[in-house]
């Protein structure tokens, strides 16, 4: 037997660094059982619903190009035209310049009226005041200084003096009646508490303890009592009703449901590509039964009678139409010429010929001469 090499520290790195694949669960019998049938009937039932709904949404897309998209820019458009439109309007020709000849007739008759107010009248008014101010100022400070002190200082001398005799008297007083309050209050207030009140308050507090011990105890065991009984009675069959029945129920259901979750959503996925190729199949049989045949038709006998048409009887028609409207043309402008000439005679005859403008001296050149030296280009110095 050939000697076992220990792993080099390049294959440890790589069994750690190889990711861990795990295994799907196995599933068991009940699960593939319930799978297919479930399957084929959600299968069954998807697929018309998946027809459906495609054929729905490839309406909807054919609507929305053709109608819905073309009404909601017509109707865009006329909103625009009906509500926008008209409010630009109104802010850019209407508010806006009345806006700033409102703004420049404020601070034509309200600004410059104030600045200059501020500035040529309460200004200087200003600094008189504060002027006089200062004056009022200084002299309040030297009545303060040479009056006010001295005399307020005299007067905290007296009342020093009288607050220190009556402290004296207030002392003695104030130790009277503190001695009295002590012997006549206080000592027989804290005998009463230590020999009266405390024993009496201890017997008390005692048999309150005893009472609530007993009631306590009491309800101890009628709680227990209450709870054993509400425990054997509720409880403990509730548990086995819920571990026994509901938990498995629950846990059949459940896979019911993901089954069928998973279910319609294959059976979704496989009923779009059977209404795919049912849509290319009926496109196509529509193409090569209806499309084609009119194109081919459209191709191969209207285009090729349409040009004989177009060349042998339209084209000609126009053409002669075009001569005839020519002929028109030039038979009315020749009738109108004849009715000019035959207005113009008759109103010879019946009124004679018109005189002739009798031609008036402006003074002015009447057209533009060759500049000589004999000659002048002004009117005043003209021959």
């Amino acid at each position: 037997m050939e000697p076992q090499k220990p792993p080099s520290a390049y294959d440890q790195l790589h069994e750690q660094a190889a990711p861990v694949v795990r295994q799907p669960s196995p599933e068991g019998c009940l699960t593939v059982a319930i799978r297919i049938p479930v399957r084929i009937v959600v299968l069954v039932l998807v697929v018309p619903v998946r027809m459906v709904w495609d054929a729905l949404v490839v309406a909807g897309r054919f609507l929305n190009a053709t109608v819905l998209g073309p009404l909601g820019r017509a109707l865009l458009w006329l909103g625009r035209a009906v509500f926008l439109w008209p409010f630009v309007g109104l802010w850019r020709y209407v508010l806006l310049p009345v806006g700033k000849g409102l703004a420049w007739l404020g601070n034509v008759l309200v600004v410059i009226p104030a600045v200059w107010v501020h500035r040529y009248l309460l200004t200087p008014v200003g600094h008189g005041l504060a002027w006089l101010g200062r004056g009022i100022g200084a002299g309040a400070a030297w009545v303060y200084a040479r009056v006010l002190t001295p005399v307020g200082h005299a007067l905290m001398w007296v009342l020093r003096g009288v607050g220190a005799v009556l402290a004296a008297v207030g002392i003695g007083v104030w130790t009277a009646v503190a001695w009295l309050v002590r012997y006549l209050v206080v000592v027989p207030a804290l005998w009463l508490y230590t020999w009266v009140l405390t024993p009496v308050g201890r017997a008390v507090a005692w048999c309150v303890r005893g009472f609530v011990w007993l009631v306590t105890e009491t309800v101890t065991g009628i709680g227990m009592a209450l709870y054993w009984t509400a425990r054997i009675l509720f409880v403990l069959p509730a548990l086995a009703v819920w571990r026994w029945l509901l938990v498995p129920v629950g846990r059949f259901l459940a896979v019911v449901g993901r089954e069928v979750r998973d279910a319609f959503g294959h059976a979704w996925r496989i009923a779009g590509r059977i209404s795919l190729a049912v849509g290319r199949f009926l496109a196509t049989l529509l193409r090569w039964t209806l499309v084609e045949p009119v194109r081919w038709a459209y191709r191969t006998v209207l285009t090729p009678v349409g040009h004989v048409i177009r060349d042998t009887v339209l084209r000609p028609a126009a053409e002669a139409a075009r001569s005839v409207g020519r002929a028109t043309r030039q038979a009315l402008a020749s009738a109108r010429e004849s009715a000019r000439q035959a207005r113009a005679d008759l109103r010879r005859m019946l009124l004679g010929e018109p005189r002739e403008p009798r031609p008036v001296d402006r003074r002015e050149p009447l057209g533009r001469e060759a500049r000589t030296l004999g000659s002048s280009t002004t009117a005043l110095t003209k021959d």
